[in-house]
């Protein structure tokens, strides 16, 4: 498979630092006018377009290909951007003062609001907020567990994720998690110098700290938004908790004393998953006894050996199938689908507008499980909208807001039920009436369970970054979230010897969190307003899209959007709102809540016996 041309890394050596010289990159000289800002901004987003392709190849080339070299150069780009960045956001804020229209208004706005690490205006602090970065994605992306007891063999994170998907053996299960968990402390300290530096960078944009600037990208204030996470977390919170209190029950009873704690607490490693924040892996353990839940979808998937290729496939007929463009010969010419056998990557699955035209790619290691399709369907949803939004100018090519990004392949997918599957030919029989709860409580395994998770890995963050958590306490203040959101506990004591925060992914690269949060609300809300689009009058969770032109229409006219307009006007162009609203999740799962609210009165009952 093709994965990058020799032309990336050549054009990455021939691209010389951006010198740091006196006079303006594009502002005008001096006093400032409003034909200088409406030149500057042209002027802005051309050289940020170029930066972007040469920076995107070099990280594109370095999760690919993890060496020395290419570290150094994904380092040496990401420090070129960040200086670009820097030196157009002091150059703008004279015309932050004129009158200028709206449109520029908000361009430089986003200007001042885009990068999630800001790098201060010292060259050397500059550089060495890149090299951290590089250095902690790579030491993710090559981590290893060797366990000592097993000389010359060493696990993958995909590795370990599988022995928590499937084992049911307690002592491998709490391996597994403890294994992983010995890659983060390895940059530890190095997270904590990011956060000195990049808040550095955060103050001189104008904002208190790092947390204030990803809060202030929400077009509200950003003492604001912390209160929209919480409404819309007790919105859902009783939900949650519902499915948590069966999941528990129903693990002491497979697990006995393993699973049962007197603080009522789960213990992370028996929940299917690295993290605790989807729980679809033990299903299993968790299925109604009563009704045929229909066809296994990871055998199906299974028995039928389907690559990387062909689960993307599946997902790109659902989009074309409702209107929108095929992917074009250079998406499957460059992406990457499955985990290399001759080198490092990283495997986390991420989608990639390399040229912010038609040069979009996938980079994920996909295996033929029913998460790792849906994750095919999210990771397109990206790839569509970075398409339908290339015509906007440069600074308004990015999402209505970083939410609705990650909502759109998720929404798509709740429309992937058991008799769209069955159109694809990829099982042979339905649910049966009763067996409608089971696919319920599977959905929610993935939906419901991950909802305090991604809630609280920017709380943690954003008290990392305003001080309140300082670096001899990282570790006690994630488990103090953990059990607070997501009511689990550590598989083994834990110390500030260890980096819990920072075997997630998205910590040691730096990618915020909050966006998935909002997503898993907002895909509701847009499921169901499209489904009401396409009069659709069942029950929410038996509504799909999938081959309905005009909700595709309806779509396609939100995602081309971009960032032109603040994300209220999109949201009301898709499900005529101007609020995020939680009341699509209660409805979607409110025979489930039924359902789980009467099984834990007699389990309950049961277990007391």
């Amino acid at each position: 498979m093709k994965i990058l041309s020799l032309a990336a890394p050549l054009a990455l050596l021939c691209a010389a630092p951006i010198a740091q010289a006196a006079s303006p990159l594009c502002a005008e000289r001096g006093a400032p006018s409003l034909a200088g800002a409406k030149h500057f901004i042209a002027c802005a987003e051309r050289k940020l377009s170029e930066d972007y392709l040469v920076a995107t190849r070099a990280e594109w080339l370095m999760t690919n290909f993890i060496t020395f070299d290419t570290q150094a150069l994904s380092a040496d780009a990401s420090r070129d951007s960040n200086a670009l960045v820097t030196r157009l956001e002091r150059e703008s804020r004279p015309y932050r003062k004129l009158a200028l229209s709206a449109e520029q208004r908000r361009k430089l706005e986003l200007l001042r609001q885009g990068p999630t690490a800001p790098a201060p205006d010292d060259a050397a602090k500059r550089a060495e907020l890149s090299t951290v970065l590089a250095s902690m994605q790579s030491a993710y992306g090559a981590g290893r567990w060797c366990p000592p007891t097993e000389a010359g063999r060493c696990y993958t994170l995909d590795q370990l994720e599988e022995v928590l998907a499937k084992s049911r053996d307690p002592k491998a299960l709490r391996d597994a998690w403890v294994g992983w968990r010995t890659v983060a402390p390895s940059y530890r300290d190095k997270y904590s110098r990011f956060v000195e530096l990049a808040n550095e960078g955060a103050r001189e944009f104008g904002y208190k700290d790092l947390g204030v600037l990803w809060r202030s990208g929400y077009d509200m204030p950003a003492d604001k938004f912390p209160g929209e996470m919480e409404r819309l977390w007790q919105q859902v919170k009783p939900l949650y908790d519902s499915l948590h209190t069966y999941t528990r029950y129903k693990l002491i009873e497979k697990y006995g004393d393993e699973a049962r704690r007197a603080d009522g607490l789960i213990p992370s490693q028996l929940l299917g998953n690295m993290w605790a924040q989807e729980w679809s892996n033990i299903f299993p353990l968790l299925k109604p006894a009563e009704g045929d839940a229909g066809e296994d979808l990871d055998a199906a998937l299974e028995a039928r050996k389907l690559d990387g290729v062909a689960l993307t496939k599946i997902a790109e007929s659902f989009f074309t199938s409702v209107g929108l463009r095929s992917l074009p010969d250079t998406f499957w010419e460059r992406s990457l689908f499955t985990r290399p056998r001759d080198r490092d990557v990283v495997c986390h699955a991420s989608a990639w507008p390399i040229d912010e035209k038609d040069d979009v790619r996938l980079k994920m290691c996909l295996r033929p499980t029913a998460g790792d399709l849906i994750t095919a369907h999210h990771e397109l949803g990206h790839v569509y909208y970075f398409l339908a939004y290339a015509d906007q100018p440069k600074l308004f090519r990015t999402g209505a807001n970083d939410g609705f990004h990650e909502a759109i392949g998720d929404m798509l997918a709740l429309s992937v039920t058991p008799g769209y599957l069955k159109s694809k030919g990829l099982i042979e029989h339905l649910p049966d009436e009763k067996g409608q709860i089971a696919v319920l409580l599977n959905r929610a395994l993935d939906k419901v369970a991950f909802l305090p998770f991604g809630y609280m890995v920017d709380q943690w963050r954003w008290q990392v970054f305003s001080g309140a958590v300082k670096p001899d306490h990282y570790n006690a203040a994630w488990w103090d979230l953990a059990a607070k959101y997501q009511g689990i506990a550590p598989a083994v004591p834990r110390s500030e010897k260890d980096f819990d925060a920072g075997s997630k992914y998205h910590v040691a690269a730096n990618t915020p969190y909050a966006r998935y949060f909002l997503a898993h609300i907002l895909q509701f809300q847009f499921h169901r307003a499209l489904c009401r689009e396409i009069g659709f009058k069942g029950p929410l969770h038996q509504c799909s899209i999938a081959g309905n032109k005009q909700a595709g229409a309806k779509l396609q006219k939100m995602l081309a959007m971009g960032a032109s307009r603040p994300w209220p006007d999109a949201l009301e162009v898709m499900t005529g709102q101007r609020e995020v609203d939680a009341t699509a999740v209660l409805e979607y799962f409110a025979p489930l809540k039924t359902w789980l609210d009467a099984e834990n009165k007699r389990l309950a009952a049961q277990l007391d016996k």
